[in-house]
């Protein structure tokens, strides 16, 4: 296994091993003129690009590495309504009841048009409905009951709960003792509909340039976007990057980039099991995380593997013994899958907020951010392209929602979040053992 240092990626990737990539697109070079520049070519990047050109807008779209390079396309591939019990009670804190029940419509949304463009674009990429969330002893219960039932009544979510006896029978194992079924999320193959998107892209005449970092923003009423290479000039710039903007470029927005936090997370892919083994193990094949603050979660791939992920890191480096750390987290869940090798194990980096609420917003009148998806980015990141879309066509409101959500530095900046959040970090895992 290759373990790449820079960034904390691991580069033994079962999703990569699983797709046919084109031949990468041109760096930028030279001076080009379009209507908007988009920066980042994952879920949010190519949902926003997408949606432009759609309307008849210029874009040219700027990528450090390859189209789904980074979370998109490394991430569990489970497709969730809502933003997580953290990012939920930020947004009700802050925002009065309609304006939260809004912002949970649009994360639901966002999972009907992931639905939508797999459907309208023939992406093939493994979709598959279901997604429990489960705990692992009877407080866990009780907190995720009182969620259950305030999604439902709050929101008029619909979710099912699963007494220990029926989550059992739908899990083989005897970690948990209950359970949340969402009928309405599910999960896909990340990188296979990063790279169905980025082929929509293309074909709506968007521009997509890759292995072309941003080095540089000149802000003003006409942006310019400057790689090693090339520039772009534009009317609007759409930052996707994440937390990637300030590790490849010059830090082209730190006013806002000091309000992410990378979190490395890790996951290995086991052997074939085999169909009827799979569909024992998890019956009808959901995608499954517990309610633990550092949490497992796992799913049964298309060729019935198990995709199991385990603990995050918060220090910025591969952890080390990596796959035992991680088999033995899923062992813990799956004793009976101890006779599977694993050839795969694979990671990188996923983007928090402090309040765990996604972070949109605007400097100035055009230059827009999408961040802080806190690992509910598979759906919400395309629906945030598709709101900064509108705004941008100017139909705002939706997407100033969320730009009203208040968002902190993470306290040290840079030097010293890191530090900082290990130690919390490490009495979280100890209060879930506890």
């Amino acid at each position: 296994m290759l373990l790449q240092k820079e960034l904390g990626v691991v580069e033994n990737s079962y999703y990569e091993a699983t797709v046919q990539r084109p031949a990468p697109g041109p760096p930028l070079a030279g001076s080009h003129r379009a209507d908007i520049c988009v920066v980042g070519a994952g879920y949010a990047g190519l949902s926003a690009a997408l949606e432009l050109a759609q309307r008849g807008y210029s874009v040219a779209l700027l990528e450090a590495q390859r189209v789904g390079w980074g979370a998109s396309g490394r991430n569990g591939g489970q497709v969730i309504a809502g933003f997580g019990s953290g990012g939920e009670c930020a947004i009700e804190k802050q925002l009065p009841a309609p304006a939260a029940k809004q912002a949970w419509d649009i994360s639901v949304e966002g999972v009907q048009l992931l639905r939508e463009r797999i459907r309208d674009h023939r992406i093939e990429c493994e979709w598959r409905a279901g997604y429990l969330s489960l705990s692992v002893k009877p407080a866990r219960s009780r907190q995720l009951r009182a969620w259950m039932d305030h999604a439902v009544t709050a929101y008029g979510y619909p979710l099912q709960w699963l007494d220990q006896v029926e989550v059992r029978r739908r899990v083989a194992s005897e970690r948990f003792d209950a359970g949340v079924l969402d009928a309405g999320s599910g999960h896909l193959h990340p990188l296979k509909y990063c790279l169905g998107l980025g082929r929509a892209a293309a074909v709506a005449g968007v521009r997509i340039f890759e292995n072309s970092p941003v080095l540089r923003l000149e802000r003003g009423a006409a942006p310019v976007v400057r790689t090693a290479q090339g520039e772009v000039a534009c009317s609007f710039v759409v930052l996707a990057g994440n937390v990637y903007l300030a590790e490849y470029g010059g830090d082209p927005v730190p006013e806002v980039s000091g309000r992410i936090m990378p979190v490395g997370t890790y996951m290995i892919a086991t052997e074939p099991m085999g169909p009827q083994r799979a569909g024992a193990l998890m019956q009808g094949r959901p995608a499954a995380s517990d309610t633990n603050f550092v949490l497992d979660y796992f799913r049964v791939s298309e060729d019935s593997r198990l995709l199991f992920g385990a603990g995050d890191s918060y220090s910025g480096s591969t952890p080390r013994n990596l796959v035992h750390k991680i088999r033995k987290s899923m062992l813990g869940v799956f004793p009976q899958l101890a006779d599977l090798d694993i050839p795969y194990a694979w990671g990188g980096f996923v983007d928090i907020t402090m309040n765990q609420a996604p972070d949109f917003g605007r400097l100035g009148s055009n230059v827009y951010y999408l961040q802080g998806f806190s690992g509910h980015g598979v759906a919400m990141a395309g629906m945030a392209g598709k709101l900064a879309a509108q705004a941008i066509a100017g139909q705002a409101e939706r997407f100033d929602l969320f730009s009203r959500l208040r968002h902190h530095r993470f306290p040290g900046g840079a030097l010293l979040r890191t530090p900082a959040l290990v130690l919390g970090m490490m009495y979280y895992r100890l209060r879930d053992a506890l």
